[in-house]
């Protein structure tokens, strides 16, 4: 079994295009704040504010490049937060999902569904996937040795794609639970 690297996904925003230039002006487009792991991925400089029932989260990256659906990504505690229901879903996955509105310097977007607690999960290679013995869409268990907070994951699906780099995402409070701070390894588990 190899090495996996652990990384924590933070909340963030997805947005389309047309929802980017009502929440940040007709024609604007995203700048690269900072490569992400994964292929084309990026955080960007614009920043937005995510509105729920209870409360707002002010100040959260949208990732590009831009998509072609909105979708906000939260924890379960952020969730809580912003009184949306925590709805653990593949990112993509947002048919029946919670209610949010986002709110730019030029608009706002109150959107029907959209806003989910990512499942974690780990992008893989399709030779990486034959060299763990898995598929695309499999349900794995991670163990992950840290200071203190050794756990292991489960509920873990594989993700594959030629053109993703081997990573795992977890949230923030995955992370906190874990003590998954710095550069932190795991590995499949059966």
């Amino acid at each position: 079994m190899k090495d996996i690297l652990i990384e924590t996904s933070a909340r963030h925003i997805h947005v389309t295009q047309e929802a980017l230039e009502v929440l940040c002006g007709k024609g604007f487009n995203l700048k690269v704040r900072k490569e992400l792991s994964q292929p084309g991925q990026y955080v960007s400089e614009t920043r937005l504010d995510i509105v729920g029932p209870k409360n707002t989260i002010k100040g959260v990256s949208i990732l590009g490049p831009v998509r072609k659906a909105n979708q906000v990504e939260v924890s379960a505690t952020d969730a809580r937060t912003l009184g949306v229901p925590a709805v653990i879903r593949e990112s993509g996955d947002i048919k029946g999902s919670a209610p949010i509105k986002l709110v730019g310097p030029a608009g706002e977007i109150s959107l029907t569904e959209g806003c989910i607690v990512a499942k974690r999960h780990i992008h893989m290679t399709p030779e990486d996937a034959a060299a763990e013995g898995v598929n695309n869409g499999d349900i794995v268990k991670v163990e992950v040795k840290t200071n203190g907070r050794s756990l292991i994951f489960g509920d873990t699906v594989i993700r594959v794609n030629p053109n993703f780099r081997l990573a795992m995402h977890i949230d923030t409070d995955e992370s906190n639970a874990a003590n998954a701070f710095g550069q932190v390894f795991g590995r499949i588990v059966k």
